[in-house]
C-alpha cells in the first residue's frame, strides 16, 4: 500500500499520547489527529468523494490542515492545496483548472472563488475549525490502496509564461522525499519539535514539515502567520529541536532577536531553502543562536528536495550542497546535452522525487521532462567534488519573502485596466524580501493613470504579496528582434529604483 495517508495511521497506532500539533496553548495528540482525519474521510464519502476526485484547500497553518489533507488522501483523492490570500478570481481559477470536488476553506475570498466555479464549499470557521462540523461524522478507519504512481497533491507552480499549472507529485514521491530527508538530513526521530513556520500549501512545509513529522511521531509546532517575535517565543517556550524557514525568516528573527536573550540550546539543526541564502546571514545566525543551518535546493515539481549540504559532509556556505540519495543531478546546454566541464549550465534532475507531470498537460510537461530528466530553468555551475552552485535563473519567476510571484499571471490581471497598453512585470533585489515587485507600465495614450491607481487595482486583483509595490512609467517596452520584451534591460534599469517598501507590507510578504 502506497497511500501517503499510511504514515498517519502507522504512527497514531504505535504512538497514539505522543504530541503531534501544537498551535498556541493548544495541541493534539496522533490518536486525535488519526480520528479527525477519520471524520473527514466519512464525510467525503458520504458526499460522493473518492478516489481520483480532487479536493482543495484554502487554509493557513492550523490543526484543520493536517486533518483535511490526511482525510482527503484517506479516500484516495488527490489534494489541491492554495494559498489562503487567494483572491476570488484565483481561487476560481484553481477550482476549475483541477476540476476540484469540493472546497475546504474560510469565508471570504474563497467563498466567492468556489461559488463562482460552482463547487461546493465548506466552511472552516475560525478558531475553532471544523471539529463541530465533523463530529457528527462516525471516523472510518479505511485506507483506499493507491498505486506508486497515483496522484497524490496537484501542487500549482508556473514560468514566465502561461498561467499556473498544476505539478502532479505522486503519494510515492513525496513518500520517499520525505523519508530521505528526515533520515539522511535531519535524522528525525519521534524525539524532534519541529518549527511549522513554512505555509503547508508549499512544499516545502509539506514536506519537510508535515510529511516527515507525521512520519518519525515527531511533534510539529505550527504558526498561522509567520510573526519573528512570537516564533522566537515559541522556540523557547516549546523546546523546538529543528527548525526550517526560507532566507527572509532567517532575518527576521536576527533583527527581531536584537539584543535580547532567548534560550535556544535546544535548537539542533536548521534548515534553509526557497531561495540563496546570504552567507554573511547564514554566518550571524549561527554565531548568534549556535545552531549550525544547511542549505539545500527543490522544486515544486521535485517534491522538493533534490539536494543540500548534507550534516556528515563539508559544508559549504552559498552552495546548494550534493544530490540527495537516489538523486542524480547535471548540468545541460540548451540542447539537453552535457555542459563542458567547468561551465555554467541548466540543473536537470532525476530520480524517484520526479512529478508525475503538469495536470492536464502534455506539452508542457514533454518540454520540462525529457527522457527522464527534468529540467529546471536553474542556471548553475558545480565544482570538483560535486556541490553545486547556483549562479542564475533562466526563467523570470520573483521569490519575494520565500513566495512564489509569477510575472505573467499579474501581467495579466493588470492588462484588464484599460489604460494600460502595455506591462512587464520584474523583480529587482531587496535585502529584506530577496525580490521586490516591480511593474513596468506603458500607458494608453492620453491616460494619467497613477502609480496608485495600478497598485490598487492590481490589489483587487491578486494576492497581497504579489502586487507591485513599484510602478514605473515607460515610453515603451525594450523587445528584441523577435518582439520579446527584454526584461533584463528592464531589472537593470530599475534595481537602483525599486527602494524599500513601507513596514506596513511587512505582514503581507509572510502570508
Amino acid at each position: 500500500m502506497t497511500n501517503l495517508a499510511t504514515n498517519l495511521r502507522n504512527t497514531a497506532t504505535a504512538n497514539p499520547d505522543q504530541v503531534a500539533l501544537r498551535l498556541g496553548e493548544h495541541s493534539m495528540t496522533y490518536a486525535e489527529l488519526a480520528d479527525a482525519a477519520g471524520r473527514v474521510a466519512t464525510m467525503l464519502t458520504e458526499r460522493g468523494v473518492g478516489p481520483g476526485d480532487r479536493v482543495a484547500m484554502s487554509l493557513p497553518n492550523v490543526f484543520d490542515f493536517p486533518v483535511i489533507f490526511y482525510g482527503a488522501l484517506q479516500v484516495g483523492a488527490a489534494v489541491v492545496p492554495m494559498n489562503p490570500l487567494f483572491r476570488p478570481r484565483e481561487v476560481e481559477y484553481y477550482l476549475t483548472d483541477s476540476g476540484a470536488s469540493i472546497l475546504f476553506g474560510m469565508a471570504g475570498d474563497a467563498a466567492a472563488g468556489a461559488e463562482h466555479a460552482d463547487v461546493p464549499f465548506v466552511e472552516v470557521p475560525m478558531p475553532q475549525g471544523l471539529r463541530a462540523t465533523v463530529a457528527e461524522f462516525e471516523p472510518s478507519t479505511e485506507l483506499v490502496d493507491r498505486a506508486d504512481d497515483d496522484t497524490a497533491v496537484i501542487l500549482y507552480t508556473s514560468g514566465t509564461t502561461g498561467r499556473p499549472k498544476g505539478a502532479e507529485l505522486t503519494h510515492f514521491s513525496l513518500d520517499k522525499n520525505q523519508e530521505v530527508v528526515a533520515r539522511t538530513l535531519m535524522s528525525i526521530t519521534s524525539d524532534d519539535i519541529i518549527m511549522g513556520c513554512l505555509p503547508l500549501f508549499h512544499v516545502f512545509g509539506l514536506t519537510c514539515s508535515l510529511n516527515t513529522a507525521v512520519a518519525r511521531g515527531a511533534t510539529l509546532v505550527l504558526v498561522p502567520r509567520f510573526e519573528p517575535n512570537a516564533v522566537l517565543e515559541a522556540m523557547e517556550q516549546q523546546h523546538v529541536t529543528i527548525f526550517e524557514g526560507v532566507p527572509t525568516m532567517f532575518q527576521a528573527l536576527l533583527a527581531a532577536a536584537g539584543d535580547r536573550e532567548f534560550d535556544l540550546s535546544t535548537l539542533r539543526l536548521c534548515a534553509s531553502g526557497g531561495s540563496a541564502m546570504p552567507v554573511e546571514v547564514m554566518k550571524r545566525f549561527e554565531q548568534r543562536f549556535g545552531c549550525m543551518v544547511l542549505e539545500g535546493y527543490g522544486l515544486s515539481e521535485t517534491s522538493p528536495v533534490a539536494s543540500f549540504n548534507h550534516p556528515d559532509r563539508e559544508r559549504k556556505p552559498g552552495s546548494i550542497g550534493t544530490p540527495l540519495e537516489g538523486v542524480e543531478m547535471r548540468l545541460a546546454q540548451s540542447d539537453g546535452s552535457d555542459s563542458p566541464e567547468g561551465e555554467i549550465g541548466e540543473i536537470a534532475i532525476r530520480g524517484h522525487l520526479l512529478m508525475k507531470g503538469y495536470w492536464n498537460r502534455p506539452d508542457a510537461t514533454a518540454d520540462a521532462i525529457r527522457d527522464g530528466w527534468f529540467f529546471s530553468g536553474d542556471l548553475a555551475r558545480v565544482d570538483d567534488e560535486g556541490y553545486f552552485f547556483i549562479v542564475d535563473r533562466s526563467k523570470d519567476m520573483i521569490i519575494r519573502g520565500g513566495y512564489n510571484v509569477y510575472p505573467r499571471e499579474v501581467e495579466e490581471a493588470l492588462y484588464e485596466h484599460p489604460e494600460i497598453a502595455e506591462v512587464a512585470v520584474i523583480g529587482v533585489p531587496h535585502e529584506h524580501y530577496g525580490e521586490e515587485v516591480v511593474a513596468c507600465v506603458v500607458r494608453t495614450p492620453g491616460s494619467q493613470l497613477t502609480e496608485d491607481e495600478v497598485k490598487d487595482f492590481a490589489k483587487e486583483r491578486v494576492a497581497a504579496y504579489k502586487y507591485p509595490r513599484h510602478v514605473r512609467f515607460i515610453d515603451e517596452l525594450p523587445k528584441g528582434a523577435t518582439g520579446k520584451i527584454l526584461k533584463r534591460e528592464l531589472r537593470d534599469a530599475d534595481g537602483a529604483a525599486a527602494g524599500a517598501p513601507a513596514a506596513a507590507d511587512t505582514a503581507e510578504a509572510q502570508g
